[in-house]
């Protein structure tokens, strides 16, 4: 059966996409804890991210450095934390931040609404361009 990010994935679920290839897609959190909270996902359904393969990997953390650069440009934050805890869905995925202070990792993750989630696409999706 396929996992919720495989749906995403997929296009069989709705999600707000700033980045997709072959490997992997990058879309919005559904309850970001800091605005611009985004997901690598591997299209690969592996549920731990150490069982991942090493090229799904290498990309996704490319992707992410790729992302992280544009999330860098469009909050101006800190820094841009990386997490990975797959809790939540059982399939790897990389958490990207943009981050103030070491307090934004300690939030709790608020539902946006579908409305917010385009704006912030459309707001990365905009500084992928320059």
């Amino acid at each position: 059966m396929s996992t919720l990010f495989t749906k995403i994935l997929n296009h069989e679920l709705p999600g707000h996409f700033v980045y997709e290839d072959e490997k992997c897609g990058v879309f919005l959190s559904i309850a970001p804890i800091v605005r611009g909270h985004l997901l690598v996902v591997p299209r690969s359904e592996v549920e731990h991210w150490i069982d991942l393969s090493s090229d799904d990997m290498n990309h996704c953390f490319a992707v992410a450095q790729k992302i992280g650069k544009v999330l860098m440009k469009t909050f101006t934050p800190n820094k841009i934390g990386v997490l990975i805890a797959g809790l939540e869905v059982p399939h790897t995925h990389i958490h990207l931040l943009p981050i103030m202070s070491e307090a934004d990792l300690f939030k709790r993750p608020q539902e946006a609404s579908q409305e917010e989630l385009a704006e912030v696409a459309e707001l990365i999706r905009r500084n992928m361009q320059d």
